[in-house]
């Protein structure tokens, strides 16, 4: 009987897709993408030690997903696979330096190009960090830095170009560098030699200069090439004084422009991805948040991310929009601590890591970089009132998913071999289906695993060099990935492996 009534919600849900697609009730879509935060970051995910009322509220009126997932443990990958479908190891794509050209191809099929086939305008605002420009060109930061988001779908753009720890610290509206001045021209690059003997305003050097970072001292990691407002940056540049950002402002730059987008689009449907730099390093929350954790910047960072959470929910609701837009709530891999810079962040070792007793991975083990569950699994909150009931769902899904899922409850066919890895979940996001997906990767820069149920699967990268594992966890008696039992499952280990190395060989798409 209950299968029978399964059967009928979904023939009855699928037929409300087709109208979707017809009418213009579309829900309008909006992402919004922490940098760097952890499951345990969040009130409706356990934390204690940081207050998120605006999130919790969030996770209160929609579905909160228990084993939510970025496709990999560091930030460009994350990005690249939600935007594409693609899993970033296919292209070779890895965290980014300063002066990256545009990682996605112009002719790649995108999440904001399958809004746009389905009549929506799409926008994104925020962190990019997918790379500008075109290989083997040197990007021309004084005039326009193209190609980028708008040639990969997205109507407008409003950038933090690359990331806050890395030059340029300016940022890109559109095509053009916000307030520069074209006799102070702008420079970029990973070495400080083509920087420095340019007629244009000079940065210190944080290597041979390190009491220029005033604001806070970095222990090395990188980020100690130009010092910009006080702060050392992996990179260098020079030239463009007058369109530096203010760290501590950022945030408020970015939700007045997020304010103004959902306004101007409040009568069209629209798609916006907006990225926030808050918890990233360097952590320079404004300071009406600090002290509003007992856990330096990196805390009162995820105030202030929440705070700004509330902020563009409070615009949804002020432009009539609540009930019939679709809320996901996420961040594009799992927690780090200090990473170099002097923030007040402090790392205790001696009960596994933490700061002060918060641990940002909750109950899983690792983190940002690492292939355990801490690297991927992070919150995952989708809300969307007029459709979706509020409740907590322990379906495995994973960002990367979005195209196929979207292109079902649009009625948009993805092209052949695009998208290739995007597995169609929606009864799973929409509170349906209580699985999931059957089998997920994730992958950081050497190793990558596969999920099935509760089984999960580890290996050393597949290239030339000797495989480093195998490991075999099982998350449902062993969540925090302390047992390697691929000794008593010889046979299950040999099932995964087997998958796993079919799924990276795979070279066309469904």
């Amino acid at each position: 009987m209950i299968k029978h009534i399964f059967h009928f919600v979904k023939f009855l849900f699928l037929g409300t897709t087709t109208i979707l697609a017809q009418t213009q009730e579309r829900p309008n879509v909006v992402i919004i993408y922490g940098d760097d935060v952890g499951y345990g970051d969040v009130g409706a995910y356990g934390s204690t030690m940081i207050p998120t009322p605006n999130i919790d509220k969030l996770a209160k009126e929609g579905i909160r997903f228990t084993d939510g997932h970025c496709s990999a443990a560091t930030c460009t990958p994350s990005r690249y696979s939600l935007l594409t479908g693609v899993y970033a190891f296919r292209n070779n794509i890895n965290v980014l330096p300063p002066d990256a050209p545009l990682t996605i191809s112009t002719d790649a099929y995108s999440l904001p190009k399958l809004f746009k086939e389905a009549g929506y305008t799409t926008g994104v605002i925020g962190k990019w960090h997918l790379g500008l420009g075109s290989k083997n060109v040197k990007t021309d930061w004084n005039g326009n830095v193209k190609p980028g988001p708008l040639e990969i779908g997205f109507d407008s753009s409003f950038l933090l170009p690359s990331t806050n720890d890395r030059v340029p610290c300016v940022f890109l509206d559109n095509y053009t560098v916000l307030g520069l001045d074209r006799k102070d021209p702008l420079f970029v690059n990973r070495k400080l030699e083509p920087v420095q003997n340019q007629k244009n305003t000079q940065y210190p050097d944080g290597i041979k200069n390190p009491e220029a970072m005033t604001y806070y001292l970095n222990s090395g990691s990188g980020h100690n090439n130009s010092v910009i407002n006080g702060i050392g940056r992996i990179g260098y540049m020079s030239g463009g004084k007058s369109a530096l950002w203010n760290d501590e402002t950022i945030s408020d730059v970015f939700i007045e422009k997020t304010k103004a987008y959902i306004k101007e689009h409040k009568n069209e449907p629209f798609f916006l991805y907006y990225a926030a730099q808050d918890i990233h390093v360097p952590r320079a929350p404004h300071p009406r948040f600090r002290g509003s954790t007992e856990l330096g910047y990196r805390g009162d960072a995820m105030v202030q991310f929440d705070w700004a959470t509330g902020e563009i929910m409070k615009a949804l609701e002020e432009n009539g929009l609540t009930e019939n837009t679709i809320v996901i709530f996420s961040s594009d891999n799992g927690p780090t601590y200090d990473d170099g810079y002097d923030d007040g962040t402090t790392i205790d070792r001696s009960f596994g890591e933490n700061d002060r007793g918060h641990d940002a991975s909750g109950i899983y083990r690792g983190g940002k970089y690492q292939i355990y569950e801490g690297g991927t699994r992070v919150p995952f909150i989708v809300r969307w009132p007029e459709r979706i009931k509020p409740g907590v769902s322990d379906a495995m899904v994973n960002q990367i998913d979005f195209i196929a899922s979207f292109s079902e409850l649009l009625d948009q066919k993805i092209p052949d071999n695009q998208a290739m890895d995007s597995q169609n979940t929606l009864n799973a996001f929409l509170g349906i289906n209580p699985k999931g997906a059957t089998y997920m990767l994730e992958e950081n820069r050497t190793q990558k695993a596969i999920r099935k149920g509760d089984w999960k699967y580890i290996i050393g990268a597949f290239k030339k060099t000797k495989d480093t594992g195998p490991e075999l966890y099982n998350l449902k008696t062993d969540p925090g990935e302390q047992n390697n039992i691929i000794a008593l499952h010889v046979d299950i280990a040999k099932e995964m492996d087997a998958q796993l190395r079919s799924i990276i060989n795979k070279t066309e798409g469904k």
